[in-house]
Formats: C-alpha cells, sequence, structure tokens
C-alpha cells in the first residue's frame, strides 16, 4: 500500500499438487494443499478485500477449475481436487459476497497442460504436449482489463476466452509446434 497506493487485482496462483490416492497421501501434503489452495485463496482475499473495494475497477483471479461435482474427478486425487474445488467455491462464495460492490471475482482455468515447473517435476512426458505459460497470461489479462462490474461469478477457460477476443490461432502457444496437446484435468 505504501510503495503504490492501493491495489487493483489480486491473482490467487499459488498451488500445491499431489495427485495421489487416499492411502498414498500423507496428511502433512493434505495439509500443505488445503493450506496454500483453499486457506491461501481465502486469506489473500480476505487481506486484500478492504483495499480491492475501494479500487475503481477491482478484480480477485483464481487459477482454479470451474465447479464440476462428477466423481470422475474426484476418485483418482480425492485431496488434490477437493482443494482446488476449495479455491473455485472461494471464487463463487466471494462473487456472491461482493459483486453487488463492483468486485469481478472470476477463476481461470487452462484448456490443456501448461509447462510449469510443477508438470516438468511430476509430468515431464507432457511437456512436449502442452501449451506455454503465456497462453493464461494472454487470457487473465483480458479477464482482468475488462469493467468489473461487467463479470464476476465465473469459471472462465483461457482459450475461450482468447477466442471471445478472436484468436483462432493457438499454435504460438504450443511447446512443440504442431504436436496434439493435452487435455487438463477437470474438463470434461
Amino acid at each position: 500500500m505504501e510503495t503504490f497506493g492501493g491495489i487493483d487485482i489480486l491473482v490467487n496462483n499459488a498451488s500445491a499438487i499431489s495427485l495421489t490416492g487416499t492411502l498414498a497421501t500423507p496428511m502433512k501434503r493434505y495439509d500443505l494443499m488445503q493450506s496454500i489452495n483453499t486457506r491461501g485463496t481465502f486469506l489473500c482475499s480476505q487481506a486484500c478485500l478492504p483495499h480491492l473495494l475501494r479500487a475503481s475497477n477491482p478484480h480477485i483471479l483464481t487459477i482454479s477449475p470451474p465447479l464440476n461435482l462428477n466423481p470422475r474427478w474426484f476418485g483418482p486425487h480425492v485431496a488434490y481436487a477437493i482443494s482446488k474445488y476449495g479455491m473455485s467455491l472461494c471464487t463463487l462464495g466471494l462473487a456472491a459476497e461482493f459483486g453487488d460492490q463492483g468486485l469481478a471475482v472470476n477463476s481461470l482455468w487452462p484448456r490443456t497442460t501448461i509447462a510449469t515447473a510443477a508438470v516438468e517435476t511430476f509430468f515431464p512426458q507432457a511437456l512436449s504436449h502442452s501449451r506455454t505459460p503465456e497462453i493464461v497470461a494472454d487470457a487473465a489479462h483480458l479477464v482482468l482489463t475488462q469493467v468489473s462490474r461487467s463479470a464476476t461469478g465465473q469459471f472462465f477457460i483461457d482459450e475461450d476466452v482468447l477466442r471471445d477476443a478472436g484468436v483462432t490461432d493457438f499454435e504460438p502457444y504450443a511447446v512443440t509446434p504442431r504436436a496434439q496437446v493435452n487435455p487438463d484435468i477437470f474438463l470434461d
């Protein structure tokens, strides 16, 4: 606040991942995912809210999937799914609570796997069939520069946001040109 004079945007991007089944998930890892993913989203949002509510075009954007209670997303990795959907529930609840005050609270999720450090570390075989982080950044920029009162409580998909803005060629975002990209989890 002292340096910039206010807060206009909060991006809840921090996340811990463990795509393990229930018996293979130590409680320490479960607690870490809940603490970073769900609790971190709530805590950062709560801390920024007083400042965001004074901004002229305030946004909270959380990198979390659209809510989908299909059991197939929970069965293989219930602990991770709970933590990511907890982030999405924060979007839904905060949008309902503060939307009438002009605060946009939305989520953004990639259509494909993204070439992040987590993918490189835990799923190196998926890296060459992923898109670069720039696709999410470009979509986030479009969401965060719209008038906050125009959309809140939405669960955006990066590719859809860009298509709506007129982008038709997604090849520049491919890690490997012309390679088939992997769909991300949580999307049907």
